[in-house]
């Protein structure tokens, strides 16, 4: 335990934890072994983090959440994997993280400055990104991968080995089953689909017009215009000579396990 930390004398923390500067750690809340914590990082009361975990500076953890769980998989027989979260993210009461497994990527990643609202799920092996933001209630399922800067709503969850590309927006109750293209914003219906583009996020974070209308014909030469997937991708190549954002839907669509959600 490093000096400028502040423990309350109801906390356990076991031998072989390894907490930095100015770390607190709130009344009832447990840390494994195997734990690393990161400077300025306040783990709130009530929490369970359990190791192999490392975790980065200025994170803030309000309370009762429970984090590097062993993988919700029957396959996982106590094999060491990890998780790894970064730096600046909020996560809220009663968030659960796994750890990987090693049938997966043996890890599972959190970025830095995402928000983890009450009662989201990130199981094994996922892979999420920066500046995000997990409503409550949110769910990934094993495997799934997560841009930056994706939105998921309220009561919105991803099947296994699905990816959600960058800037995307999932609705409210959206149960994603597919791979979601950068900057798409799906609603749900029986099953969440694609509605049209996240303009609204993309203005937000700076996009100029001209790069949020190549955005727009790409989408429509997805979703709109009735093509067969390799006929769009055709048509996407030539968009993508003049548009970054457009080569990265169509990198994003060539890489893909799942089917597209279309």
């Amino acid at each position: 335990m490093t000096t400028g930390t502040l423990i309350h004398p109801s906390a356990v923390i076991e031998p072989g934890a390894k907490l930095g500067v100015g770390v607190q750690v709130g009344a009832f809340a447990l840390i494994g072994t195997e734990v690393e914590i990161g400077d300025g990082t306040i783990i709130g009361p009530h929490c369970t983090v359990s190791g192999p975990t490392r975790i980065g500076r200025d994170n803030h953890f309000v309370g009762h959440a429970a984090i590097g769980g062993p993988p919700q998989d029957k396959k996982f027989n106590g094999e060491r994997t990890e998780l790894v979260i970064g730096e600046r993210n909020v996560v809220r009461e009663f968030v659960t993280l796994n750890r990987g497994t090693v049938t997966g990527q043996g890890v599972t990643r959190i970025g830095d400055d995402n928000w983890l609202l009450a009662y989201t799920h990130i199981a094994h092996d996922c892979q999420v990104g920066n500046h995000c933001v997990f409503s409550n209630n949110t769910t990934l399922a094993g495997h799934v991968t997560i841009g930056d800067w994706v939105i998921m709503s309220g009561f919105s969850g991803a099947h296994q080995f699905c990816r959600i590309g960058a800037h995307a927006f999932i609705g409210m109750g959206a149960l994603v089953g597919g791979d979601v293209t950068p900057f798409t914003m799906v609603a749900a219906d029986e099953h969440g689909r694609p509605r049209g583009i996240n303009s609204e996020g993309l203005r937000r974070r700076g996009f100029d017009p001209e790069r949020i209308a190549a955005i727009k014909r790409a989408y429509r030469t997805l979703y709109v215009a009735g093509l067969p997937l390799a006929q769009a991708q055709q048509q996407l190549a030539e968009q993508a000579r003049d548009s970054e954002d457009v080569k990265a839907m169509l990198d994003f669509i060539s890489h893909g396990e799942r089917r597209l959600l279309r």
